[in-house]
């Protein structure tokens, strides 16, 4: 972009100069276009033009207007505050700036706002995670009405909702769309596809454990493979086969709520979210009111499948993994496997793919191919067919009502602007976290995919809906969410065992069900506790909670990565 011309933009604008047209507009958008899009669109340059010139038109009234935004810090987020909000500003007139914080004090702001009704920020990247609290406060716009009433004027007609892959984790049962999906990514299970498939390697798994080292189906195999490659040297490296984090810190709950209960097999049968009781373990009725967390109101977080999740996660943690590894973040630990020293992971958020694929990595040949693979994670003894098999982020545009109206549009304008088809291609090379159907398409992923480990034909295959974020059954994500990483983090430190922690984890969690039924803030879609009964009740029901399995470790199970990857074409 050319600086000194939104400098000077700036300054006509700080002295109030706005009787006549102030901004370049479509000049800045052309060198916008030149200079950072190129053919990176979906949109011809015609059609690239045409979709610029009507922000332009739309932010008419709004120019030389303050708008703060926030989102967490990843690599798509970056991308939208280094370059594309200074592009919208230059371009449309309206002065914005994207804060980057960590996503703890996303929510931490927001609930703030929702407490509160001061302005916080006038738009923020809130995960879909949030759906239940945002249908049950009714704190958040409905976009489905603000579209079609007052937001009218400033929606774009080539906005084309139907191309977002996520707008269904982000409706909620009301058929009202609250959120506007900005980035996605998958946890998936990484792995050295180079290692799996040396021959020296594949006949010494094969003769230690009987069968062919291979992608983990369950994880009795995946427990094997991390046994088998912690403690060798390769590439001289010591190896280790797991990677994981475990300092107490609000990431440690999203470790375990994104879905590492669903996948151990603790919730119920049911997609994106198991019914009556999900991957947090807590129960619903018929009518969607959350009824309990613990087993004795019928919920499952404390149950035997949850107490086994958490000891597996222990167990890989304090014996196959660096044991830097327990003092580390989700954002410390994402980065470590390009290091070269780790066999795989279980649990690999793909926002990290692009610090997984820079030139001159040890995991990175010299043609620019990955030495890895990504491939489904596998499940945990408790796992049946049909049930959640793994989490997707889904973060997401998110205005409240408590934002003005004017300062609402012109947020809003900036949501669509980095979710536009002009931009879209171009930001999901930079991040990885494809929105758009047509993005997933376009050729010049056909022509990267080599080089990303199996990610575009993840995103390409029928199995993508089958990871999914966070459900209805929560209704009030940021406090819930704090229990966890408190608790867990527990468990993870050793101040408790992994029953301790659960059990004080869902009786925490029933507490504030119990205040939010009693306030009936929520009217009729607030929590109705069950009344507590003997859990064994509760047990010999079918579904979740489930009683405790004889043998927590079946037999072990693999799949050739080729023919897997045969199978999502």
């Amino acid at each position: 972009m050319n600086l000194s011309l939104r400098s000077t933009t700036a300054l006509t604008l700080a002295l109030g100069l706005m009787a006549g047209p102030v901004f370049a507009g479509m000049e800045e958008a052309r060198e916008f276009l030149d200079e950072e899009i190129g053919n990176l669109s979906t949109l011809s340059r015609a059609e690239q033009e045409a979709e610029m010139q009507w922000f332009i038109d739309a932010a008419a009234d709004l120019q030389g207007m303050e708008i703060n935004v926030v989102s967490e810090t990843i690599a798509t987020h970056e991308y939208e505050s280094n370059v594309l909000a200074p592009a919208f500003s230059a371009i449309t007139g309206i002065n914005l700036t994207h804060d980057l914080i960590g996503e703890g004090d996303v929510v931490e702001r927001l609930q703030v706002q929702m407490q509160t009704g001061e302005n916080v920020y006038d738009a923020y990247v809130n995960d879909s995670d949030l759906i239940g609290t945002h249908w049950r406060y009714q704190q958040a716009r409905s976009l489905t009405d603000w579209m079609n009433g007052a937001g009218a004027d400033v929606t774009s007609p080539t906005l084309d909702l139907k191309d977002f892959i996520g707008t269904q984790f982000t409706t909620a049962p009301d058929g009202e769309l609250y959120q506007l999906p900005d980035q996605q990514f998958a946890n998936l299970y990484w792995f050295r596809y180079d290692w799996f498939n040396d021959p020296e390697i594949q006949a010494e798994f094969k003769k230690a454990y009987g069968y062919d080292l291979g992608v983990p189906v369950n994880w009795s195999a995946y427990e094997d493979i991390a046994e088998f490659f912690t403690g060798k040297t390769i590439d001289g490296q010591k190896v280790y086969g797991n990677m994981d984090y475990g300092k107490k810190d609000p990431s440690l709950g999203w470790r375990f709520t994104d879905a590492w209960m669903s996948m151990a097999g603790m919730g119920d049968k049911g997609e994106p979210n198991g019914i009556p009781v999900d991957e947090w373990g807590v129960r619903v009725n018929e009518k969607s009111q959350p009824t309990g967390s613990c087993m004795a109101r019928g919920g499952a977080t404390n149950s035997p499948a949850a107490v086994y999740a958490i000891e597996k996660y222990k167990y890989w943690l304090e014996n196959f993994t660096p044991p830097a590894a327990a003092g580390m973040t989700f954002s410390e630990a994402g980065p470590v496997p390009a290091q070269g020293n780790i066999a795989q992971q279980m649990f690999m958020y793909t926002t990290f793919v692009p610090s997984l694929v820079k030139e001159g990595l040890p995991i990175v040949n010299e043609d620019g191919t990955p030495k890895w693979r990504l491939a489904p994670s596998p499940h945990g003894a408790y796992w049946e067919e049909g049930m959640k098999v793994g989490y997707q982020d889904v973060g997401s545009w998110t205005i409240l009502k408590s934002t003005p109206d004017e300062r609402a549009k012109a947020a809003w304008l900036y949501a669509q602007f980095v979710t536009s088809k002009t931009v879209d291609v171009k930001k999901s090379h930079e991040g990885l976290t494809f929105i758009r159907e047509s993005t997933i398409q376009h050729e010049s992923f056909t022509e990267r995919a080599p080089k990303l480990g199996g990610l575009v034909e993840f995103y390409r295959s029928p199995d993508r809906v089958r990871w999914s974020p966070t459900g209805t059954n929560i209704p009030d994500y940021p406090r819930l969410a704090q229990l966890w990483w408190q608790n867990i983090g527990d468990a993870s430190s050793g101040a408790k065992t992994a029953k301790e922690a659960l059990d004080a984890l869902c009786t925490q969690t029933e507490e504030i069900l119990a205040r939010l039924e009693r306030a009936g803030i929520m009217g009729e879609l607030g929590p109705r506790l069950n009344e507590e009964r003997d859990p064994q009740y509760w047990l010999e029901q079918p579904g979740a909670p489930k009683p405790e399995l004889a043998d927590e470790k079946p037999a072990p199970v693999t799949i050739s990565y080729d023919k897997l990857i045969e199978s999502w074409k």
